[in-house]
């Protein structure tokens, strides 16, 4: 078993498909609820399946935060990050293959949107480090 990271954004990826383009925040709270629910009962199935560790939402206000120098407080760009490299949520599962790991994203990616219509979203499918890097 191997473990992928499974991270949602806001908007990003290679080239979006028009159905993911409208924001969550011009959706009918029907349409929202149709979207939680969807992404609920995958969670609920690979539970079932064993593959199921994590998931969360997340807002879509932060900060980005840097080392500030010894004594300095942390750096802030304050709440001004784009909302392309904002994090909308992630999932994290446990399954056989890389293949698999693929097959749960595109899954995901099908969640329901603006109409009802499927998102065809990317999903950004992250396998976790098993060893530090070697260093020759």
């Amino acid at each position: 078993m191997a473990k992928y990271l499974l991270l949602k954004h806001y908007r990003g990826g290679p080239k979006p498909h028009p159905n993911a383009e409208a924001q969550m925040d011009r959706w009918t709270p029907e349409e929202i609820s149709a979207h939680i629910g969807f992404m609920g009962q995958v969670a609920d199935d690979l539970r079932e399946r064993g593959e199921f560790v994590d998931a969360q939402a997340l807002a879509a206000e932060g900060e980005f935060v840097r080392y500030g120098g010894a004594g300095e407080p942390p750096v802030t760009d304050g709440p001004f990050a784009e909302t392309k490299d904002l994090i909308a949520g992630w999932m994290i599962i446990d399954v056989e293959s890389k293949e698999r790991a693929h097959e749960v994203a595109a899954h995901l990616s099908s969640a329901p949107g603006l109409g009802g219509k499927p998102l065809h979203e990317w999903i950004e499918v992250r396998p976790f480090m098993v060893e530090p890097p070697v260093v020759e």
